[in-house]
């Protein structure tokens, strides 16, 4: 298997697994607490406007999730996910210690890392910038 074509896979399967993550943390929030449950919960720890921090971290996790799962808009998906990876540790795992914040710090990294890379030759961005490319060369 050649360089780019490795680089290629493992960066689906990160996208995969990390896309996964977002989505599954996102539903279980929604599932468990609800978007009223999850406000009073943000609230409880002092992220600030609740009211609205919640429902858009809600959102971000599931839609984001996919959208790494997919590479599409990765550049600004993965950003906003470090963002919101950032948040969880200052004002949830942080405050726990090391150990309680290694997840949250593996995820906003691997976010980073998709949003720099291009998510690799499988990403919906990529095609569609092969497909662009090829259409202003023709």
């Amino acid at each position: 298997m050649k360089l780019d074509q490795a680089r290629s896979v493992s960066l689906l399967l990160a996208r995969l697994a990390i896309g996964t993550i977002f989505i599954v943390h996102g539903l279980e929030k929604l599932n468990e607490r609800g978007v009223g449950g999850t406000i009073d919960y943000f609230d409880s720890l002092g992220i600030p406007l609740a009211v609205i921090a919640a429902p858009a971290v809600l959102l971000l996790e599931v839609v984001g999730g996919a959208a790494i799962i997919l590479g599409a808009g990765l550049p600004l998906v993965g950003v906003m996910l470090a963002i919101d990876m950032m948040g969880a540790i200052f004002f949830v795992q942080g405050p726990k210690g090391w150990k309680a914040s290694e997840l949250c710090l593996t995820l906003l990294v691997g976010a980073l890392v998709l949003t720099f890379s291009g998510g690799g030759a499988l990403a919906v961005d990529k095609l569609w910038m092969n497909r662009k490319h090829k259409t202003a060369t023709s």
